[in-house]
């Protein structure tokens, strides 16, 4: 599609050809790099745009008919490939970077040993990815999908003007994440009324313990509608960037302790032991960073708990902008 095809959108099937589209471009762009492994940057953007695809092909479902080889389920199998390989990735680039270099020299052998261990993995990983984008599930996700693009079909949803629809269809995605238990994490209710409750170090350890699986869970549920908010901010004011503004600081608040907590984990497994006893240096500095993500979470988590900013962010998804596209137009043609 064109770079000006935006000026001619106007049904939610145009929309949902312009999100996968840009999205299917992403992730092929990348790929000959990917395969070559030259720079893991390549990986992860080719990831990033497997994932948005997937949003997309989820959030305009309901205007979509897609060829089964292009579906979400089919792009979810190629993207966990693609993820265990990016986990890697961050993890020994994290360790290099943030932790290496900070311990005593006992605990600088561990991690070494731990280094030759995860490339390792990382070489299976690899050769996974590999197997995964010369697979014939993959070339007919590609080959179907460019088909589609080519030639889009929809279902009568699609045909359906997207400022219309777009409420109905950004609203349900909204109310899931507000419904989702990780709000309740680390509060107190009383008389109805929420609090945040000032927890410790080593009770926020707990919960990691205990919840840790939900606040990674909701991390996922906030990137989600992030991605299918952001295909519509031409239709919003500045308001509605700010929503997508915050969910973008929440995703990445949430994923650095999702990061340390998998970083131990990690580490636990493949030196077989204790963290607390083999690298008791970096496990305090996990938990130490950990738990200042945690207190960068808590007024994100404050600010969502409110019933007036949920309702202010219900209210402004009810009424997409109806001139949007007609002041776009009109500051292109006095520029001309």
């Amino acid at each position: 599609m064109k770079s000006d095809s935006k000026q001619f959108a106007n049904t939610l099937g145009d929309w949902a050809k312009i999100a996968l589209e840009k999205h299917f471009q992403k992730t092929i762009k990348y790929e000959e790099d990917v395969l070559s492994d030259r720079d893991p940057e390549a990986l992860h953007q080719m990831r990033v745009g497997m994932r948005r695809l997937r949003s997309a092909a989820k959030g305009f479902a309901p205007a979509l008919d897609l060829p089964k080889a292009a579906r979400q389920s089919q792009i979810g199998k190629i993207s966990r490939s693609l993820g265990s390989l990016r986990d890697l990735d961050v993890l020994l680039e994290t360790l290099e970077s943030d932790y290496k270099d900070t311990l005593p020299d006992r605990e600088k052998e561990e991690l070494k040993r731990a280094f030759t261990l995860l490339k390792s993995e990382r070489s299976q990983a690899f050769d996974a990815v590999k197997e995964t984008l010369n697979s014939e599930i993959y070339l007919s996700f590609k080959n179907s999908l460019a088909d589609w693009l080519n030639h889009p079909s929809y279902g009568e949803m699609g045909l359906l003007p997207i400022q219309g629809i777009l409420p109905d269809l950004l609203l349900p995605e909204v109310s899931d994440l507000f419904l989702h238990p990780g709000w309740l994490l680390g509060i107190k209710t009383k008389k109805g009324k929420v609090k945040i409750d000032n927890l410790t170090e080593t009770e926020v350890e707990e919960l990691f313990k205990n919840q840790g699986e939900t606040l990674h869970d909701i991390r996922k549920q906030v990137k989600r509608v992030r991605y299918q908010m952001s295909l519509f901010t031409k239709f919003y004011g500045e308001g509605y960037s700010g929503y997508v503004d915050d969910l973008k600081e929440i995703q990445e608040v949430l994923g650095k302790m999702q990061d340390s907590v998998v970083l131990a984990e990690t580490l636990s497994r493949v030196l077989e032991c204790d963290l607390q006893e083999t690298l008791p240096t970096l496990a305090e500095k996990l938990l130490e960073n950990r738990y200042l993500s945690w207190l960068e979470w808590q007024p994100l988590h404050q600010k969502y708990l409110k019933p007036e900013i949920r309702d202010q962010l219900r209210l402004e998804l009810l009424y997409p902008n109806p001139s949007s596209k007609s002041k776009k137009d009109g500051k292109k043609k006095k520029k001309g």
